[in-house]
Formats: C-alpha cells, sequence, structure tokens
C-alpha cells in the first residue's frame, strides 16, 4: 500500500511525464541553404579561388579552391564520355588521397552517386557493395597498406584484363563497366586517373557549367555504407541538400564562419566524419583540409599538425590518445586551438589531457548517426565540473529530438529512453532497403537511433549506451559507457570498453576490456577496490582483460562485437 508521501510523489512523476515530455525544437538563426554540392563549390571558388583546398602532405600536393573546381569539372566531363548519366553510381574505393576529393566533387557537378567504399574492404565486401547499389564506374586506389585494388577487383571481375577499356561485361558484377586507378602504371581493361582528367574537351567541360541547373539539391547524392556489425552493411542515401547543411552547421558551431582554419583531418574520408563533418563543412566555409597520410599513422599526423600549422584536429578519442602519448615524449609545439572529438564518447579524463598535453584552447564534440549524416547534436563550450572537463553536446539547429520508452511514448526530460530525432539531416533511407528502413525511419519524418539518451529542455544531450550494448546481469539492465567513465580515470589505464560474456547463473558477466600503462601491473582485484564506492555492486566487472590493442574499424571505432567473440574465445 502506498503511503500519501508515496502517492504524492507518484502523481507529481505522472503530472511532469504529461507537463515535460522530452522534445526540443531547435530553431535555426538563419535559413537552411537549397543549393547542391556543385553550386557550394562554385560559390566558395568564386569567393576564395586562391585559398588552399586541400593539403595532401604524403602526396606533396595541394589544390587550392578555383584548382578544385577546374579539375572537378573536367572529370566530371570525362565521366559523361564515359557514358554515365544523372544518378548513376560511381564508387570510390581508395584511401585520404587528394583525387578522392576531386571525384566527390566532380560525381556533385555530373550529378551522379558517390558511393563511398571503406579502402581497407576484401573482394567479396565490395563485390556485395557494387551488387547492392549497382555501381557503373569504380575509382580505385593502386595500393593501400597490403590491400592491391586491382588483383581484388581481377577475382571478382577476371573478364577486367581482356575487355575494352569502359565496357567491361562481368558474371559477378554486371553492373560495373568502368575502373578507373589512381597510379601511373598501366594496367589492362581500365584507365589511370591522370589521363581521364585530360580527356575531355574544353567545349565539354565548359558543358558541366551548364548542367548544374539540372541538378537539384533534393536529388540523392551519396552513399554512405553502414558499419554491418550486425549483418551486411547497409548503404543510406543522403541529397546534395543534406550535406551542405549538415557540414555548414558542423562548422558553424566550430566557429569556422568567424575565423580561417586549417583542419588535420586524421579520419578517413569515405566515413561521414570526413566527409560530411570534413569535406563539407571545409567547403561551406573556406577553410583547409590538410591530409597527413592516406591511412591512419600518428607519427605523421603530430607532424602535418606542427608543420603544417593546422588550427584544428578531427579525430576520434582513441587517435587523441595517440596524439597525446607522442607528445608526452616530444613535448614540442604546436599551434592547433581547437580539438573535435567524434565516432565514440569521450571520458572526462582524456578531455583533460587534451587540454593539458595538446594545449588546445577549445574542446568541441560531436553525437551522429550515418543515418543523420553524420551530426545531430554538438558541443558548443566548455564547462567546469570537478575540477575536470566536460563536454556538453546541444541539439543542431532546425533538428528535433524526442526521447520515447518501449512503447513509443514519450518520457520526461531528465529521463533515460530511446533518441529519435527529425529533421533535414536524416537520410532518404536505405538503398533498396525499404524493410530495414521501415524499421528506423517513420512515415512520420522521425528516425530511431537506436541509444538510449537523456535530453533536457535546454536542448543538451548525452548517450547513456547503445540499446544492442546493453548488459542483462540477473535481471539488472547495465549500461557500459557508465562504467567505462569510471574506469578510465584509473591512472594505469589508458583505454577501457566494457562488455557482457555469457554468465551461466546471470545471464551475462561483467567484463572490462582494457588497455594499460607500460610496466602496469593492473589486475582485477584492483579495479573492484577502486569501484567500490562509485558503482552499485552489480556494476563492477567481476572479469577483466587486459589487450594491446582493440578491433577497430578504418575510421576508428572499436568494434565491441568483435571484442566479445575475442573475449569468449579466451575462455577455450
Amino acid at each position: 500500500m502506498l503511503r500519501n508521501s508515496d502517492t504524492s510523489k507518484s502523481l507529481k512523476a505522472a503530472r511532469k511525464s504529461i507537463a515535460d515530455p522530452s522534445y526540443v525544437h531547435k530553431i535555426g538563426e538563419q535559413p537552411l541553404k537549397y543549393v547542391t554540392i556543385g553550386q557550394l563549390l562554385e560559390e566558395t571558388a568564386n569567393k576564395f579561388g586562391d585559398r588552399k583546398a586541400i593539403i595532401s602532405v604524403h602526396q606533396n600536393e595541394s589544390l587550392t579552391f578555383s584548382e578544385l573546381l577546374q579539375k572537378a569539372d573536367k572529370l566530371a566531363a570525362a565521366f559523361k564520355i564515359l557514358n554515365l548519366e544523372k544518378n548513376d553510381r560511381l564508387g570510390i574505393w581508395a584511401p585520404n588521397l587528394l583525387e578522392w576529393y576531386i571525384t566527390m566533387m566532380a560525381c556533385a557537378r555530373a550529378g551522379l552517386i558517390a558511393v563511398y567504399l571503406n579502402p581497407v574492404f576484401e573482394a567479396p565486401e565490395i563485390e556485395y557493395c557494387i551488387n547492392k547499389t549497382q555501381i557503373k564506374a569504380l575509382v580505385c586506389a593502386d595500393k593501400f597498406k597490403y590491400h592491391d585494388h586491382y588483383e581484388s577487383l581481377l577475382t571478382i571481375a577476371p573478364e577486367l584484363e581482356n575487355c575494352e577499356i569502359g565496357k567491361m561485361t562481368s558474371k559477378k558484377v554486371p553492373s560495373l563497366k568502368t575502373v578507373i586507378r589512381i597510379g601511373e602504371e598501366n594496367k589492362c581493361g581500365i584507365y589511370n586517373f591522370c589521363e581521364i582528367l585530360d580527356l575531355a574537351s574544353t567545349s565539354e567541360v565548359a558543358n558541366i557549367q551548364k548542367l548544374q541547373h539540372s541538378i537539384s539539391p533534393d536529388d540523392g547524392c551519396s552513399l554512405h555504407f553502414t558499419s554491418g556489425s550486425t549483418g551486411k552493411p547497409k548503404a543510406a542515401v543522403a541529397t546534395h541538400f543534406k550535406m551542405v547543411n549538415s557540414g555548414f552547421m558542423v562548422g558553424k558551431r566550430l566557429d569556422f564562419s568567424h575565423n580561417y582554419h586549417k583542419i588535420c583531418l586524421q579520419v578517413p574520408f569515405f566515413h561521414v566524419f570526413g566527409t560530411v563533418l570534413g569535406i563539407m563543412a571545409s567547403l561551406n566555409h573556406a577553410s583547409t583540409i590538410v591530409l597527413p597520410t592516406d591511412g591512419y599513422q600518428p607519427g605523421k599526423n603530430f607532424d602535418a599538425i606542427k608543420n603544417e600549422k593546422c588550427t584544428v584536429i578531427y579525430g576520434t578519442p582513441t587517435m587523441y590518445l595517440d596524439l597525446i602519448q607522442i607528445q608526452e615524449k616530444r613535448k614540442e609545439p604546436i599551434s592547433a586551438n581547437i580539438a573535435f572529438l567524434g565516432g565514440a564518447p569521450s571520458s572526462p579524463h582524456l578531455l583533460e589531457q587534451i587540454l593539458k598535453t595538446l594545449n588546445v584552447s577549445k574542446l568541441h564534440s560531436v553525437y551522429g548517426l550515418t543515418e543523420c549524416t553524420g551530426s545531430v547534436f554538438q558541443s558548443v563550450s566548455i564547462k567546469s565540473k570537478e575540477k575536470f572537463p566536460i563536454l556538453v553536446n546541444f541539439l543542431q539547429e532546425h533538428m528535433e529530438a524526442k526521447v520515447i520508452n518501449g512503447n513509443g511514448g514519450m518520457v520526461p526530460f531528465g529521463t533515460p529512453g530511446e533518441l529519435c530525432v527529425r529533421g533535414y539531416a536524416n537520410m532518404v533511407g536505405y538503398w533498396d532497403d525499404e524493410e530495414r528502413t521501415n524499421e528506423i525511419l517513420g512515415k512520420d519524418g522521425w528516425l530511431k537511433t537506436g541509444d538510449q539518451f537523456i535530453l533536457e529542455e535546454d536542448g543538451s544531450g548525452k548517450v547513456v549506451g547503445r540499446l544492442k550494448d546493453m548488459i542483462l546481469r540477473g535481471g539488472e539492465n547495465i549500461f557500459p559507457k557508465e562504467i567505462e567513465e569510471v574506469l578510465i580515470t584509473y591512472p594505469d589505464i589508458l583505454e577501457v570498453q566494457v562488455i557482457g560474456t555469457p554468465h551461466k547463473r546471470l545471464g551475462e558477466e561483467v567484463c572490462a576490456c582494457v588497455r594499460i600503462q607500460p610496466q602496469s601491473n593492473l589486475t582485477l582485484e584492483d579495479l573492484i577496490t577502486f569501484c567500490k564506492g562509485k558503482l552499485a555492486y552489480f556494476k563492477i566487472p567481476t572479469r577483466m582483460e587486459i589487450f594491446d590493442n582493440f578491433p577497430r574499424t578504418t575510421s576508428g571505432k572499436i568494434q565491441k562485437f568483435k571484442l566479445i567473440e575475442m573475449v569468449c574465445e579466451r575462455n577455450f
């Protein structure tokens, strides 16, 4: 039986649930841009033609915005000669190269849909992506790490070796007709990128300018594949309008509109962090992108930040851990004043290290999904709490957010539930996959993120954890992020991931996977002692596994499903 005080509390909670549903609409300070990527490139080139658009340190090359537009139009004209028509799909299968940027812009200027492919995809994965999106032409790298892209293609399409260039007919990938390789060595059946640039006549290049009025901001322009951690990868469709405005809003909140910046881009182009938050933010605000390497090499990234005098660093939390370790050894002056973090949650301990060791004056973070063109919530300032910084992410302009319970009803502000978002940033849907599109994107425009989230009345919010990562231990629901935020403050721990592993009695047990300082003798008993008084007893890890490195995607995200597999294998 409820006491009077309990009844009063219940009524207040009920009234709060009705009166204060967790819904926020962030009204924009200025209208959204109704332009295509190609039109934006032309606009930026007209205003800032002599400014560097990109500096590729590892290639010892650079392009101004005017040069980028010229090369993009030459390549777009060549695509037309190769019989690529509006809305045809062109795959970009390459690491961070200057040619990648040119190709993306050329697709936009030609009205093609660019398909962004992970440069370390193996042959079966590329075959799947080509067939899934019916790619007609492919721009690929020569080699990347241990991958020979041409040899991989031959395993899929041996017909390539003996076909007329641009007219391949393959049994396994019937849509693919043309392959363009970024390299100088001649290979059978393919074009070289440099020769393609000179394929079109002056008048054919000029026709690309005339073509721009027939391309709509609402046309599809890009396909980003999801990670595929729970099945075959899905391809999220974005329009010019979504890409342009997502990039603009990210850059605006980073203050790119008021100051010129050089961005050290540690993340890969093919990921939304590189494409939208990187390329599109810089294109909107005439910033310069600096590519330290074609892949990820922390030492060279640090060199580029220093030598190119980069003012902004883009990276995942893991990438910042690597930079911090380098700077602790080198102790060299760098000019970066903004650190932009995304791809995974950042602990207060890491943020404190970034401020102290890298000596940046501003920290920014972003929350988003591939399905939301990369950015939904983004920080506006640093706030302090108990002597360490925290980043508070606020809803982007012109976006709506709400948090719902398992029945689809809105929960009160400050209450955990699943985050749903609506607005310009949301994808059109998954390419050729209506069923999986309908699972997360409603006819009312609301997109279910799959993230357990807490939303506040001021438009700020934070991720509690992924719903699919939730640990079910003896009837208790446990979100790993809460435990990770405690464990990362332990001095000997460099990086931590908390997972659930099978347990006969409890269903799952809490396992802490850690990377530790060299010469550390950290034990499970040490962790348990450290957690007492900080976490409820059922959240304290009962198992610890030490790793030299965690399994990651090319964009730097830790693959928890692989981590679980690796830990389970250690039992046998």
